[in-house]
């Protein structure tokens, strides 16, 4: 006989690629930066240190194809000047991203000693 999963456990395809992305490290660090106000690549990428510009251009990417950040151009130069914006879905997701940032800033230290004692536990 064949048993079925429970349907809270069948995700759809579309689901599993936004939690592949609001998992995101980069995701994470780039809509917190944001969240600071519209930003330029260069002004971005200074504030998101240490992502790299490849990572950055695809996180950036990924998040205007979710339409969580809107890309404007400011000035029609070549390369194009551009600023970059949370739209008003990227703001929402920016209210569960700052309640992570919150949690990981607020608990760092724990998380280091722990981190410490798990690695000394393998060599031990």
């Amino acid at each position: 006989m064949e048993t079925k999963e429970p349907a809270s456990l069948d995700y759809p395809a579309r689901t599993l690629e936004v939690m592949d992305l609001v998992g995101n490290k980069w995701t994470l660090l780039v809509t917190y930066r944001l969240g600071e106000g519209m930003m330029r690549f260069s002004d971005l990428k200074r504030r998101a240190h240490p992502i790299s510009s490849k990572m950055l251009t695809q996180t950036l990417r990924e998040l205007q194809r979710f339409g969580m950040v809107e890309r404007s151009v400011v000035v029609a130069t070549t390369p194009p000047s551009v600023e970059y914006a949370l739209t008003d879905l990227g703001r929402s997701f920016l209210s569960a991203a700052s309640v992570i940032c919150a949690w990981t800033r607020d608990n760092i230290e724990a998380l280091d000693r722990a981190s410490r004692m798990a690695e000394q536990a393998v060599v031990d």
